[in-house]
């Protein structure tokens, strides 16, 4: 009780590290938004093909976020909810010691050659069929084996791996677990038919390495142990999960047939299916519990496409979205591959490069930045397509992240994909998704329907959908036509120095 004698509000912390930025959010039980605490941050890219992160950000992120929140509001916080970007490859060794930066998930691509020789070893259809996916940029097993042939010290000394959800539950409670989602995508290491370590091909590629205690993203982990954020000891922490499915939680994204598109720096698809399925270009994995399946896509760049179009023209992206809004479909005859930082599905290439084409002296930069916003959109439909051809099709489509409170972006991926959207009234994310299953965990609250309601939907212009299919079909021509040329570029640039990460 306060002074004046009312009751102090009962709240759960629900918190999710991204790609570009970290967000906190105080929630009460009745899915009412009490704060929020963003900070940002920025990938570290030293060689080309490289994407990591100090894992210290992770824990100084959420210690500052959760400490200003909780200043700010006093409240009795009930439970904790964490998740974070991923797969991602955090090494520690017997004491929990960073050993170096964590590589990150698909758009780290500095495993090209290691993937080549698990897959000779392995074979990819058995790994697609005991994974759940083939190997890629995606994948941690290759990842750890390019630590033993470029950094072995700090190979040698590694006993544990982490991600940042699991980072920060080790921190805040002591325990050693990672959630069925997420160790599903650590290829080739986790049995997808078993929901289990495969442990033959874990001693293959991590011999060295613990192997964290499996549990639901939304099971208790344990409890706070000390003072990391300023929160007392005692208080219920959830095994969390990768920030895709925490995302989708958010929306209620998690029966078959619901599809959630994430318009972040990345865009991700995630679809819930009824049965475990498998296409060479998806990545199969479980869903937030062991027993749920998913069929699940990622694009190398989105958000981060649209910001490098900004930086590179100096102009502000409300700006140049305004503007892209005057524009007709096909940006007046251009079209660009978004492929900016390599490609993750469905083309699974780390060697594609961005390609313009159809560019004049005509061209503006709203041009470059509608032809970014529809390049995503073709992007979505390809996936979408592949995920068609392994037998499943969405049946309701859920936009979530920052980018789908972009009238104009949802609009174009509806008329590229045909598909109508749902758009949420709390787009705040996976920190969101966090907070209600935390809450979930423990007290009696509503659904995260109810929490988190329909507030609009984007329904596809059937005139601008027949416009862009031409353009959608020199979109598909325009990889292969080019990819020998890319990939000739590509190697050209400077190899990666391995003794960066020493």
């Amino acid at each position: 009780m306060t002074e004046e004698g009312e009751r102090i509000l009962r709240c759960v912390l629900g918190f999710d590290v991204g790609t570009s930025s970290s967000k906190a959010v105080l929630v009460a039980l009745d899915g009412t938004v009490v704060d929020v605490e963003t900070l940002v941050h920025e990938v570290s890219t030293p060689a080309p093909g490289f994407a990591e992160m100090d894992g210290a950000v992770w824990l100084r992120e959420f210690d500052t976020a959760a400490r200003a929140l909780l200043t700010r509001n006093p409240v009795e916080l009930l439970a904790i909810g964490v998740s974070g970007m991923g797969p991602c490859l955090l090494l520690t060794d017997e004491n929990d010691q960073p050993l170096a930066p964590a590589v990150l998930y698909g758009i780290d691509s500095r495993a090209t050659r290691e993937i080549v020789e698990l897959d000779a070893m392995l074979g990819e259809e058995r790994l697609l069929h005991r994974c759940g996916a083939t190997l890629s940029t995606q994948a941690i097993g290759p990842k750890v084996r390019w630590f033993a042939r470029h950094a072995p010290a700090s190979h040698d000394q590694a006993r544990r791996w982490y991600m940042p959800s699991s980072w920060l539950v080790r921190q805040l409670t002591g325990e050693y677990v990672l959630d069925f989602q997420s160790a599903s995508q650590c290829t080739p290491m986790f049995d997808l038919r078993t929901r289990d370590w495969a442990i033959d091909w874990c001693d293959l590629v991590a011999p060295r390495l613990e192997l964290p205690r499996l549990l639901d993203a939304g099971a208790i982990a344990g409890t706070t142990r000390g003072t990391l954020g300023g929160i007392a000891p005692g208080v219920p922490v959830l095994v969390g999960t990768i920030d895709a499915w925490a995302e989708a939680a958010s929306v209620g994204v998690g029966e078959p047939g619901d599809l959630m598109l994430m318009y972040g720096s990345t865009l991700f698809l995630v679809l819930y299916t009824a049965q475990s399925l498998r296409h060479p270009a998806l990545w199969s994995t479980a869903g937030l519990s062991r027993d749920e399946s998913c069929l699940a896509g990622g694009m190398a760049t989105s958000g981060s496409l649209t910001s490098w179009i900004a930086r590179t023209t100096g102009r502000p992206i409300d700006e140049l979205e305004r503007e892209a809004l005057e524009l007709d479909p096909g940006a007046d005859g251009l079209v660009l591959l978004p492929y900016f930082a390599g490609e993750r599905t469905p083309i699974l290439d780390p060697l594609a490069r961005g390609v313009f084409a159809g560019l004049s002296l005509s061209h503006q930069p709203r041009h470059l930045f509608r032809a970014a916003l529809e390049s995503i959109a073709h992007g979505a439909r390809h996936n979408l397509e592949t995920m068609a051809s392994a037998g499943a099709r969405p049946e309701r489509v859920v936009a979530v992240g920052g980018g789908a409170n972009s009238a104009l972006w949802t609009q174009i991926v509806s008329d590229v994909t045909g598909l109508v959207q749902e758009i949420p009234t709390t787009t705040i994310g996976a920190s969101y998704g966090m907070a209600h299953l935390a809450a979930s965990a423990v007290a009696d609250v509503a659904p995260i329907g109810e929490w988190n309601p329909v507030r609009e939907r984007r329904v596809p212009d059937h005139d601008r959908s027949a416009r862009y299919e031409s353009m959608h079909r020199i979109y598909r021509a325009l990889y292969p036509a080019t990819a020998d040329l890319v990939h000739e570029l590509a190697r050209m640039t400077p190899a990666p120095r391995s003794e960066r990460l020493e």
